[in-house]
């Protein structure tokens, strides 16, 4: 789309949030223009970065990375609340994340979820476990990466007092998790050394870190990036930063395949130490939610349309948004 046919769309928003009485921090610059990263291949790059979720311009994990992950998923099994595998214990999928997170794994902010979310649509599923598997909800509005990146951190503790306690689980029963993050208002993009993405890859590091901590039986982590923020009237996290999140991920990931492949030496300093033998779980992707906008994208015709976000910042999506995302994690 062009920069013209964008700006009466910005307007027209930016029109609606002042008679809804929230004023506009800094719209979203209508030419921002970017290929998902699933669609770069080899033969596209963002200011000369590589795409593809995975090395080499690929949507699909390398060999070792993809038998890596499959045995570690087969070793996900029920355990009781002491970590000790029972065929009567209880496996549990958690998020971890923001209001995004939150909003499009619940869509409550707690238990029970909104029948459209994430966990609502599973619960409605019958080709889900309902006997073993728990889902469950520790994601909360306003919690972006900071709060994560030490096991110490109180989050963790809520989640544990809270969120697992509440349905009679433990964090020894933790075995996947599904991690969004974003940093709150970020001001410098790429290919700025000091680029948000490059900050956010270290922090998504130290949380996955942090998470094996609290949950010593943890095996698999599936990571997203934002979904599209060119809406935006806020400046929570406006594009290019929610667009370049997607190079965080995919650094954090090739970052442990290349450890893996270096007989465990750290090969990203910014990333550190992602050893799934020993101090990390397993890291591949969630759903890559990115698509630009009203475009569609080439290899599903994701799009996003200004009613999947809330107007109030067209950030937080809507209940629109929050099915669309929760479609695309149950999937």
């Amino acid at each position: 789309m062009t920069r013209d046919a964008r700006a009466p769309r910005v307007a027209a928003l930016l029109l609606a949030s002042l008679v809804a009485g929230v004023a506009p921090i800094s719209a979203q610059d209508p030419s921002f223009v970017a290929p998902p990263l699933t669609e770069m291949g080899l033969s596209r790059s963002y200011l000369g970065f590589e795409g593809g979720l995975y090395p080499g311009g690929s949507n699909v994990p390398p060999l070792e990375h993809e038998a890596a992950g499959l045995s570690r998923a087969l070793a996900i099994r029920p355990l009781d609340a002491a970590g000790a595998p029972d065929p009567s214990g209880r496996v549990v999928l958690l998020s971890i994340g923001m209001s995004h997170t939150t909003q499009e794994f619940c869509a409550s902010g707690g238990a029970p979820c909104n029948p459209w979310s994430f966990v609502g649509q599973a619960l409605a599923d019958s080709d889900v476990n309902h006997t073993e598997l728990a889902l469950v909800d520790g994601a909360r509005g306003g919690k972006d990466a900071k709060y994560w990146v030490d096991p110490t951190e109180t989050d963790y503790d809520r989640v544990r007092d809270v969120d697992l306690a509440g349905q009679g689980l433990t964090e020894a029963q933790v075995q996947a998790v599904w991690l969004k993050q974003a940093d709150i208002r970020p001001t410098v993009s790429l290919p700025d050394p000091a680029a948000d993405a490059y900050f956010l890859e270290t922090e998504l590091g130290q949380i996955v870190r942090a998470a094996r901590v609290r949950y010593p039986n943890l095996k698999c982590v599936f990571i997203s990036s934002r979904s599209y923020a060119g809406y935006a009237i806020s400046d929570l996290n406006p594009e290019p930063y929610a667009y370049e999140s997607g190079f965080a991920v995919k650094w954090l990931i090739q970052a442990q395949i290349d450890q893996m492949a270096n007989g465990g030496g750290i090969v990203d300093p910014r990333a550190g130490d992602l050893d799934y033998d020993t101090v990390a779980p397993w890291i591949g992707w969630g759903p890559y939610l990115w698509a630009d906008g009203t475009t569609p994208r080439g290899s599903d015709g994701l799009v996003w349309v200004p009613e999947d976000f809330e107007i109030q910042d067209y950030t937080h999506p809507s209940q629109l948004g929050e099915t669309k995302v929760g479609t695309m994690l149950l999937n």
